[in-house]
């Protein structure tokens, strides 16, 4: 069991970021707090932490149950961290939401030369 581990280290290990250099980015983009304060890559974690992540619009709060500093599987990944109960069902509103907001615009196809100077006309005004 680890003492010590960077927050950056450890969201790499849990998985919420692909690289270290982009969990670096995110906390240094104010993405990531470590109980409610923002936090430099360096901050030590602890378990019992509170973190919210923000990626893509979609906030998550976990609470950090393990230490690790090695990225291993993903269900091992998984025991590092509990997700709070409000986090789990606003990300599943969020994801219902996004379902039906669909910004799909359906077309009878190519678009008429008449169609293409409103069109043309339409973003030059904008």
């Amino acid at each position: 069991m680890e003492q010590d581990v960077r927050i950056d280290k450890w969201l790499w290990a849990a998985r919420f970021f692909k690289t270290r250099a982009l969990a670096i980015e995110a906390i240094k983009g104010g993405k990531v707090h470590l109980n409610n304060v923002r936090v430099k890559p360096s901050k030590t974690v602890s378990v019992g932490a509170e973190i919210k992540i923000t990626q893509a619009s979609i906030e998550r709060t976990v609470v950090v149950t393990e230490l690790s500093s090695k990225r291993g599987p993903a269900t091992v990944a998984r025991t590092l961290y509990k997700e709070t109960e409000e986090s789990i069902q606003t990300r599943l509103a969020h994801k219902e939401m996004m379902k039906h907001a669909s910004g799909v615009i359906r077309t009878d196809g190519k678009p008429t030369k008449k169609d293409r100077r409103l069109i043309h006309k339409f973003k030059s005004n904008i």
